[in-house]
């Protein structure tokens, strides 16, 4: 998330080197000369909506910092923004909620860009409700609440495995968008205590999908439940809102997490 007081050549400027592109490499992707992003760059020329478009794909710019490309070059933003509740959103509302019903027996959530709890399901309440209440007052970072030491981390048998594969994830979010809420989470993150009884991350890591994909352990009083993590994006949503949705959903990875889950 960018200085919105920068001019738009300076937000250009700021994501291009952020994409680690020259001023030519983008200027010939994006179908302008080098000389003319040179002057947008440098306040000389404004560009046109169609080349703020253009330039926001070729660096593949998230909407928030599409919008703000626009808002800096005098422009209307593409995207809007809306409140969850904002009565327009219903029906799109009632299909996420849809989905997180229809993932039942199994834990489904969704969460926004700086992963705040919006809609979960009865499985990921249950699971949720294994934390102290506290990390359970609105607003609710999902990733704190599972790697706090008041929260899921004292159940998450292979806590190192799963916290690097959540900061290597936020990572991958603080580098396309820039955003500082994101670097200081994992700044928190990553300076959680390892909790007693973690598993050493020298283990054999018991990837799942073929080693593709790290699973959540949770040790339960029924015994240890193990997911696999899939995400969901609605990523062609004009609505802001909408656009940085994410939905969580949760697997069971061998049978016994799933007749656990599904209360047999």
């Amino acid at each position: 998330m960018t200085d919105r007081g920068d001019s738009v050549g300076d937000l250009i400027r700021h994501w291009r080197r952020m994409r680690r592109r020259s001023q030519l490499d983008l200027a010939l992707e994006a179908g302008v000369s080098q000389r003319h992003l040179s002057f947008i760059e440098t306040g000389r020329a404004q560009p046109s909506r169609e080349m703020v478009g253009r330039l926001a794909q070729v660096l593949a710019v998230l909407p928030r910092e599409a919008n703000a490309l626009y808002i800096a070059a005098g422009l209307a933003p593409v995207h809007r923004e809306r409140r969850a509740d904002d009565p327009e959103l219903a029906a799109a509302m009632a299909a996420v909620e849809r989905i997180l019903v229809g993932h039942e027996p199994n834990p489904a959530l969704a969460v926004d860009r700086h992963w705040t709890l919006i809609r979960a399901n009865g499985a990921a309440a249950r699971l949720m409700g294994m934390v102290d209440p506290a990390l359970r007052t609105p607003p609710v970072n999902v990733l704190r609440l599972s790697l706090h030491p008041q929260g899921l981390a004292p159940a998450i048998v292979n806590f190192r495995e799963w916290r690097a594969h959540v900061l290597h994830r936020l990572g991958r979010e603080a580098e396309n968008s820039a955003d500082p809420v994101i670097a200081r989470l994992i700044e928190e993150l990553a300076a959680y205590p390892v909790p007693p009884g973690a598993r050493p991350l020298n283990r054999p890591s018991g990837l799942a999908g073929g080693g593709i994909a790290v699973p959540l352990e949770l040790a339960t009083s029924t015994g240890v439940l193990r997911f696999l993590s899939t995400t969901t994006v609605f990523g062609t949503a004009l609505d802001l809102g909408l656009a940085e949705l994410t939905i969580e959903s949760f697997f069971p990875l061998d049978d016994f997490t799933r007749g656990a889950m599904a209360g047999t």
